[in-house]
């Protein structure tokens, strides 16, 4: 509370009523570096999407379905909790004429009118972030360095990349593109960087005007000499100039990304320039695989599959001897994955909950809620790798000799749900509303459901997270060959357990057209499924799974591992 009052000083100063604080930093990037984390600090809200509204006498956490639990835990004693879409702020502030202030280069002028559309409110653009005036202990980032990815990583040149989006702009007949989203920088010039704990992003921006005219801006102390060699005909500026730089483009028609480019450029920007502002093409462009990243990736599912299954054995065999946690599963998970040499780092923070915490969607285990794991519990783990070269993503619900006949049924309808994900048969316009309806309908026939996605895009030694396609609702992107997609239906009951199963699939071309294949290599826990429930092609589907997971893994397991493998994995 005494960091919300102090920021409640300012308001006198600057003549506010309140103050907006988003998650994100100046990139937009899903995970940020902890010295950005400005929502954290003034909330105690670790999630990765939300955003804080501090007015005189009252403040508000926005959040969406996936963190309702979590946000009432980490900021329910100082915060009123709201979830996205249910409610905006707009709704609340309807009949009032406030006066809001926040900070433009960490907003789009999209979520603006979002949040505020039909209110009476002012906003004010206050150019210093008023959290950072009241953030004493702030500490500044590693200068670690970009790098390239070597070509057999890749499958494609930035030459020839550019070249795709430069035909694209000229379809556009436009002038120029501003990028400004750092995972789209990466993936067109084939870098990679560290400036996030969980995704190889390189922090910066891009100016495309042509071939002959690319202009990239970056702290020049991350760049080496062998980068600038290979990144011949780029010129390479300092960022503290990319101000200076857009102020000067005069009479030219530039697109910009609605979500990713912050109110403040694009103001400077609008005053001489005509702007054409739609979705980033490259977020179609990355979104479908080449051979080469496919291939990676469908390594890097082996490798990290290996892991994952050494810790579950490890897990079901050692939970009773030892008093283990959450918070040493998930460093002994941690510890196995780094057996491998090609494992850089996690690609999010791990989820890992017994018990009641695994009802909550997007759980980090901390030393106040650190449970040890015990007979009966439902234990579930969320976690993933970026690996020389691939992401992954999975999760697994596993009993610790729980013998609760409910809950075995509903592991065994979200796992009717995943298998209908999985054996979803493509069509050339199929996108992931259409998806989304099978996966739920088996929970909905006893009138359950969970408050999240199915299904979200998955990166190439990139973000875990990544559009433009998703298995959701409301998303009517088409699938196309070499997209990679989650497959996650899950049920959460709060204060009770949580259930979850998550594969990464990616789509394939076949005879009959396209279907989902199988990236994610680990059991399922046979334990928690009611067979009678299933269908034969159903229990067909799981066998076939399984003895593809036992073919693929035996070769990482030692003697011992290699019997429980075989029994995890034999036919139902």
């Amino acid at each position: 509370m005494e960091k919300i009052n102090k920021l409640k000083k300012l308001f006198t100063k600057y003549n506010l009523d309140g103050y907006l604080i988003p998650k994100n930093d100046e990139f937009f990037g899903e995970y940020i570096p902890a010295n950005k984390d400005r929502l954290k600090f003034i909330s105690n809200f670790s999630g990765s999407y939300g955003s804080a509204l501090i007015l005189r006498n009252k403040n508000y956490l926005f959040i969406d379905g996936r963190y309702t639990l979590q946000a009432k835990i980490q900021s329910g004693k100082f915060f009123k909790i709201i979830t996205i879409p249910d409610k905006f702020p707009s709704d609340i502030l309807k009949k009032n004429k406030l006066v809001i202030g926040f900070d433009p280069t960490l907003h789009t002028k999209n979520t603006l009118k979002t949040f505020f559309s039909g209110t009476r409110c002012k906003l004010i653009s206050i150019n210093q972030n008023l959290i950072d005036k009241i953030w004493d202990d702030k500490k500044d980032n590693s200068l670690k360095k970009f790098f390239t990815l070597p070509e057999n990583a890749v499958g494609e040149s930035y030459k020839s990349k550019i070249n795709k989006l430069i035909r694209i702009l000229n379809k556009k007949k436009a002038d120029l593109q501003f990028i400004t989203a750092s995972e789209n920088v990466a993936w067109l010039l084939n870098i990679r960087g560290q400036d996030s704990d969980f995704s190889p992003i390189p922090n910066s921006y891009l100016v495309i005007e042509s071939e002959k005219k690319i202009k990239f801006f970056c702290d020049l102390r991350k760049i080496n000499y062998s980068l600038k060699k290979k990144m011949k005909g780029i010129q390479i500026i300092d960022i503290k100039k990319i101000d200076l730089f857009i102020s000067k483009i005069r009479n030219k028609k530039v697109v910009i990304d609605s979500a990713s480019c912050s109110i403040y450029f694009e103001n400077i920007i609008n005053k001489n320039n005509k702007i054409i502002q739609y979705l980033d093409p490259i977020y179609f462009l990355k979104s479908v695989k080449s051979k080469i990243e496919i291939n990676n990736t469908i390594k890097s599912h082996i490798y990290d599959g290996a892991a994952l299954t050494k810790f579950l054995i490890w897990l079901k065999k050692n939970y009773l001897k030892y008093k283990i946690s959450e918070i040493s599963a998930q460093k002994r998970l941690l510890k196995f994955r780094k057996k491998n040499k090609n494992f850089k780092f996690m690609s999010f923070p791990t989820i890992s909950g017994s018990g009641p915490n695994g009802a909550i969607i997007h759980y980090k285990a901390s030393k106040e809620s650190n449970r040890k794991l015990k007979k009966g519990d439902i234990y579930l783990v969320d976690s993933g790798g970026q690996y020389n070269y691939g992401t992954t993503d999975v999760t697994r619900t596993v009993s610790l000799h729980n013998k609760d006949q409910r809950i075995v049924n509903i592991f065994t309808r979200v796992l009717k749900g995943h298998i209908a994900v999985a054996s979803y048969k493509l069509k050339k316009n199929t996108c992931g509303s259409q998806i989304d309806k099978v996966a739920r309908k088996y929970l909905k026939e006893i009138n359950l459901n969970y408050a999240h996605g199915t299904g979200h895009g998955v990166g190439y030694f990139l973000n875990v997270h990544e559009g433009p396609h998703a298995i959701s609702k409301n998303n009517k992107v088409r699938f196309k060959e070499g997209m990679i997609v989650s497959n996650e239906p899950g049920y959460y009951e709060g204060g009770k357990f949580g259930i979850r199963i998550e594969n990464l699939v990616r789509v394939k071309k076949n005879k009959q057209g396209f279907s989902f294949d199988n990236l994610t290599i680990a059991p399922i826990d046979k334990s928690l499924i009611n067979k009678n429930i299933l269908k034969k092609n159903e229990i067909d589907w799981l066998n076939n799974y399984h003895h593809n997971v036992f073919e693929k893994l035996k070769k990482f397991m030692n003697k011992t591992e290699i019997g429980d493998l075989r029994e995890a994995c034999s036919k139902i």
